[in-house]
């Protein structure tokens, strides 16, 4: 992989700061990370594609001119690590302060819950981009949250004590899975 700073001279922030301030969108950062732990052989995690039924291609049929989505999709990522199963939905707000619960959708809830009670490991990454920090959250923590406040939003102060903090790292953009194993205690 060849990222755009690993050679560089300066610091880790400064590379940071500019490479996100070239339009690096947060699901590319994952992309990115996810790229990297697949070719140093620390996991194996896809970006889940949403199903699509397609309706038309073009004549030669090189591409496809009309499609819709066939069903809700799951969750953004899911993959391998050491062994156990991970499952993710990432999410960022621009707010400064907390995380509007509408960004989470109930079906997205329901397949974290099968997750967890499947013996995988479930979380939300969640982007304050305004900020740009990024926050490792377990997602029975979300439900719970959900379930027991009738509460619109998250507060970024709960978020800090709830989750954890993802480290930018020269070779990692989005390095979650830094701590998963002390997070979820295997």
């Amino acid at each position: 992989m060849n990222y755009p700073f690993l050679n560089s001279k300066i610091n880790d922030k400064e590379n940071i700061n500019n490479y996100k301030n070239r339009g690096l969108s947060f699901e590319s950062m994952i992309n990115d990370s996810n790229e990297y732990y697949l070719k140093n052989n620390i996991a194996l995690i896809y970006k889940r594609p949403t199903p699509i039924k397609i309706i038309s291609m073009s004549k030669d049929n090189s591409f496809i001119s009309k499609a819709v989505f066939e069903k809700q999709s799951t969750t953004d990522y899911n993959g391998v690590y050491k062994g156990h199963h991970i499952d993710f939905e990432a999410k960022s707000t621009k707010s400064k302060t907390s995380f509007p619960l509408n960004n989470i959708k109930d079906h997205q809830l329901v397949h974290l819950n099968n997750v967890i009670n499947n013996n995988g490991i479930a979380f939300f990454l969640i982007y304050f981009s305004s900020i740009d920090e990024i926050y490792l959250v377990k997602a029975i923590d979300i439900i719970n949250l959900i379930e027991n406040k009738n509460a619109k939003s998250i507060k970024l102060e709960l978020i800090k004590k709830i989750g954890f903090p993802i480290n930018k790292t020269t070779n990692i953009l989005v390095d979650y899975l830094q701590n998963i194993e002390k997070i979820f205690n295997f």
